[in-house]
């Protein structure tokens, strides 16, 4: 595609496949979404037949090879500049200093007859993709900016071959015939197009650095022999070796060995992570001290990371509304200007001054010449492309180009207590004893009634002991009571392990420990009461840590002039307590996970713009409800349909800095846009001769040609500043 008129025409080319439900072309990186059920096959042949070319892209591709393709690219473009110059600069120079006969002398036929027939060599070598573009339009019923080059520089060439023997129909101020415009307009755009090629190729280096952290080649252990293969021969459940420095070639759980991983890549997290047994791993992040072997758990476009590339392709090629609108007008673009040069034309030629044919042409030249489609094509998708590229570098993975416009737009944020202010993984913050008791002796024991439970708070007992290296005991008569506690029997003792409802209903005395247990639900502490033989003789008192940055998120959200809440299933004083630690005013407790989404329609239903932030999970009504979700997710459990908007470290700060990138995105489209549209809205009148009249300026072809060849540049430019937020 080399213009954005083209959108239009190949988004048409593939819905008329049967099977597809939609098409979104993105014009920034030549690619198309197609969603539905047909055959690549015939949507290549649907694109062929439409006078366009395309291929699968795959998950993960070779970013070497794209460079180098891009590389080829923009020699070839740098090479038919340079032509295109040789010839067009010491025309317009030797112009300029008289150097040549005049155009109707004997002299004069001969020299220009020259010129002639090497400027249709250049045409032919610099501009010869811009005259098959347009006859391949034109067989399609189609205008795109290959129309107005090829109109404007085929049209110079041959009103001045004509005129070699027809000088007097130039007009007065400029009496020479045009081939240095046609060439010099050709070498400025060939170089613009360039320029775009290589800034665009910056665009994608976020995606290409994602596609790079998967290695080519993965060690195997087959029959006891530790072997090198490419990636794509790795099978499910092979044992592989990763060695200190190397990357991690698939997902997978660690089967022996230690170590620390470098996830920044995929989170976002600076923080090296710990390894052992059991942890997951993902492909693509960095393996720092140790070795260790790991088991395959999903591999190719299964991986976490494959699927991350997808979701940025995929929001990248998704448009918000005012994209759609842009490639509307795009569309139509070019057979109006087509049509304003005709008419430039007609009024030159009726009512313009003598010699009036001579002052059409040029007139009608420069506005098919400086129109630029492409600027205007370019302004949202490559922005779009910028910042959720660059997101993804920072453990944001936007799903959708719409939530990024509408993230900046939000006025009230919910958050979901449980794995988003809170690390959803309870631990034992503290413990309560009675006299004569250590408290190694009750998380001991404590940990061993647990170790047949599967509750949450049994996981936080657990942990507690393996961490302090306490030994458990054998437990005799185990039972669970749901909602309240266990019971068992250790070396004789009969043991509860619960909480006040469990103690109350065997009548066990709480007396000794009212005062602890007041503070506990003062500070939305959850205490787990051990009684042995009748008599509590300790409190375990578990919490669900906040997370260290989750009262700096709430701060910034609300200097974003954001209002901010927090829902809960939890009771109202353990709500409240976590809610005042954060920094939070509005609490909703005691909501269960369905009933999230109705707190936030009644919101919207006030006219606020509400994005919600939760677990993507149990959460996920909510998500959907919201007018941008954001799934607060790990590395490796990503809940990649929940959200628009995926929080991959799981951290709350980037909440505020996706509404950051959000709003800075939109003011830079808006900047592209108002920059194309003042653009084409002043330099079109003025190619026309509009201040001709009034101050007897008319514009050179060839400063229209490079005007419209650094409008694209511009906005690409102008876009890629988002790459170093």
């Amino acid at each position: 595609m080399r213009c954005a008129g083209c959108v239009e025409a190949v988004e048409t080319a593939l819905k008329e496949v049967p099977g597809v439900e939609s098409v979104s072309v993105n014009f920034g990186d030549h690619s198309a979404l197609v969603k539905g059920e047909a055959d690549p096959e015939s949507l290549k042949a649907a694109l062929k037949e439409a006078g366009y070319d395309g291929a699968v892209m795959e998950a993960l591709e070779d970013p070497a090879a794209q460079e180098r393709a891009e590389e080829e690219r923009y020699r070839e473009l740098l090479k038919k500049a340079a032509w295109a110059g040789s010839l067009g600069v010491p025309l317009m120079l030797g112009a300029h200093l008289d150097w040549f006969p005049m155009i109707g002398t004997a002299s004069g036929t001969t020299f220009w007859t020259l010129v002639s027939l090497l400027t249709l060599v250049v045409l032919y070598f610099s501009g010869g993709h811009f005259f098959r573009g347009a006859v391949k339009s034109f067989q399609h019923r189609q205008a795109n900016m290959d129309t107005l080059i090829a109109l404007g520089t085929g049209a110079a060439w041959f009103y001045s071959t004509v005129a070699i023997d027809s000088v007097e129909l130039l007009p007065a101020q400029g009496q020479h015939a045009y081939f240095e415009a046609a060439a010099v307009i050709l070498a400025f755009i060939n170089l613009g197009s360039a320029l775009e090629t290589r800034a665009r190729g910056k665009t994608s280096s976020a995606i290409r650095a994602l596609i790079g952290l998967q290695p080519r080649t993965a060690r195997v252990i087959r029959d006891g022999q530790e072997l090198d293969v490419p990636i794509a021969e790795v099978g499910l459940d092979e044992i592989l070796r990763v060695r200190p420095g190397e990357k991690i070639p698939v997902d997978g759980v660690l089967v022996e060995g230690r170590s620390t991983v470098d996830e920044s890549m995929l989170t976002g997290e600076p923080m090296p992570v710990e390894k052992g047994e059991g942890d997951t791993v993902v492909a693509g992040t960095l393996n720092q001290s140790g070795s260790f072997l790991f088991r395959a758990t999903r591999i190719g476009r299964d991986t976490v990371l494959a699927q991350i590339i997808a979701s940025v392709r995929q929001a990248q090629s998704t448009k918000p509304e005012i994209a759609r609108l842009v490639d509307k007008v795009s569309a139509v673009f070019v057979p109006v200007v087509v049509g304003i040069s005709a008419f430039t034309f007609l009024v030159w030629w009726i009512f313009g001054p003598a010699p009036s044919f001579g002052y059409a042409f040029v007139t009608a030249m420069t506005v098919l010449v400086i129109a630029c489609p492409c600027a205007l094509g370019l302004a949202t998708p490559i922005s779009i492309m910028v910042a959720v590229g660059r997101a993804a570098q920072h453990g944001i993975l936007i799903r959708r180009g719409e939530a990024l416009q509408s993230a900046g737009r939000l006025t009230a944020a919910v958050l979901d207590k449980t794995g988003t202010i809170t690390e959803g993984r309870p631990s034992v913050m503290g413990i309560d004893t009675a006299p004569g008791w250590s408290e190694e002796r009750v998380l001991g024991l404590a940990a061993s009634l647990e170790a047949g439970s599967e509750h949450p708070l049994a996981s936080a007992v657990l942990r507690a002991a393996e961490a302090g290296k306490i030994a458990t005991s054998a437990v005799e008569g185990f039972a669970a009571e749901p909602g309240h506690g266990v019971a068992g029997s250790v070396d004789g003792s009969r043991l509860l392990l619960g909480n006040v409802a469990m103690m109350e209903k065997y009548g066990v005395d709480l007396h000794a420990f009212e005062g602890l247990l007041a503070n506990c639900f003062q500070e939305a502490l959850t205490p787990l009461l051990l009684a042995a033989d009748g008599r509590v003789v300790g409190l375990l008192r578990v919490a669900d840590p906040i997370k260290p940055d989750a009262r700096e998120a709430v701060q910034r959200l609300k200097e974003l002039g954001i209002r901010v809440l927090m829902v809960t299933g939890d009771h109202e004083a353990t709500a409240r307590a976590i809610a005042r630690s954060v920094g939070i005013d509005e609490v909703r407790a005691q909501v269960l996970p369905q009933d999230k989404a109705t707190v936030v329609k009644e919101l919207q239903s006030r006219g606020e713009i509400v994005g919600m932030v939760g677990d993507g999970i149990n959460d996920a009504p909510a998500l959907a409800q919201a007018d941008v979700g954001f799934a607060i997710g790990t590395g490796t459990d990503i809940a990649i349909e929940s959200g628009d908007v995926v929080i991959m470290a799981g951290s709350p700060l980037k909440v505020s800095e996706a509404v950051h990138l959000s709003r800075l995105t939109v003011r830079n489209i808006k900047q592209n846009l108002l920059g194309a549209f003042i653009y084409n809205t002043l330099s079109i009148p003025i190619a026309a001769g509009i201040l001709y009249p009034f101050a007897g300026i008319l514009l050179n072809p060839m400063i229209a040609g490079a005007a419209m060849a650094l409008s694209s540049v511009t906005v690409v430019t102008n876009a890629n500043r988002l790459r170093w937020l």
